[in-house]
């Protein structure tokens, strides 16, 4: 199938507006300073919350 009339710039910048990517929010992690993203458990230390605790494969 071919289009039958060429788009306009404006149509073809209206379309592509929300296509942006946004930057990833990373956050310091308050008990050992290193980066992490919200939400999500430390990959250095593994601190979510205060009280919180995960069960991870270490003993």
């Amino acid at each position: 199938m071919v289009p039958k009339k060429k788009q306009s710039r404006a149509e073809t910048r209206n379309r592509r507006a929300h296509d942006a990517l946004t930057p990833v929010n990373y956050m310091d992690c308050p008990r050992c300073n290193q980066p992490k993203l919200s939400h999500a458990a430390c990959s250095n230390c593994g601190f979510v919350r205060p009280g919180l605790r995960i069960a991870t494969g270490k003993e």
